[in-house]
């Protein structure tokens, strides 16, 4: 993912400029069982939530599978202020994001902060809760989670939220996937055993679109 223009925020792939050299040597071999696989183990019987109907363009993020958001009388949890990955040297803050004007999941322009999808879970509720940041951006340089390729089974991540308080996770999951093909239902479910899914872009870049052509995601589960 890389930034959109200046003043916008187009979700997860949009980008401008030229790639930043890192992203063009090959991408990693997927560690860890498929993500589809990982995330739908514990998924309900329920019929699951249809993607949209609206098809995947390449190099174009894919639309968010939408929900009512409607106060439901809970106290909502605290936010997550601050994402952490100490074997890729990560750590970085997270603002609250929603869903951008063309339906993508609309993501900080600062490419060293990431985004938490608002109308998801909080990691450790329920369900998947979704951090999402730009890889890169021709002015900026190396986003927050350019290093997410390199994440290994086993890593731990940590999630502050503005308490103070964190919840500790364990990788079990990477791999790199078309955005055509991301199984959108799984990742943004918002029910079944909490899982943590942080996704970043990778691939070849699209010259003609701009973007790059899949995304990197990392599923994490909470660490014993």
């Amino acid at each position: 993912m890389r930034r959109a223009a200046a003043g916008a925020a187009l979700g997860l792939a949009v980008a401008i400029g030229v790639p930043v050299t890192w992203q063009l040597t090959q991408e990693p071999a997927s560690a860890g069982a498929p993500v589809e696989r990982v995330l739908s183990v514990s998924t309900p019987s329920a019929p699951a939530e249809p993607p949209p109907s609206a098809p995947a363009v390449p190099g174009r993020p894919p639309l968010v599978v939408t929900r009512d958001a409607a106060p439901t009388g809970v106290v909502p949890a605290p936010a997550p202020v601050r994402l952490a990955v100490p074997a890729l040297g990560v750590d970085a803050p997270v603002d609250a994001t929603g869903i951008s004007a063309d339906g993508q999941m609309a993501l900080p322009d600062d490419v060293s902060r990431v985004g938490w999808y608002r109308f998801g879970p909080v990691p450790g509720a329920p369900g998947s809760a979704v951090l999402a940041g730009h890889v890169d951006d021709a002015e900026q340089g190396l986003g927050a989670l350019a290093p997410l390729r390199d994440a290994d089974v086993g890593d731990e991540v940590l999630v502050t939220d503005g308490t103070g308080a964190a919840t500790r996770w364990r990788v079990v999951s990477r791999q790199l996937i078309s955005k055509q093909e991301l199984p959108l239902a799984e990742l943004f479910a918002r029910d079944g055993d909490p899982r943590l899914v942080v996704v970043t872009c990778g691939g070849p870049f699209l010259p003609e679109y701009r973007s790059y052509r899949d995304n990197v995601v990392v599923v994490a589960e909470p660490a014993p």
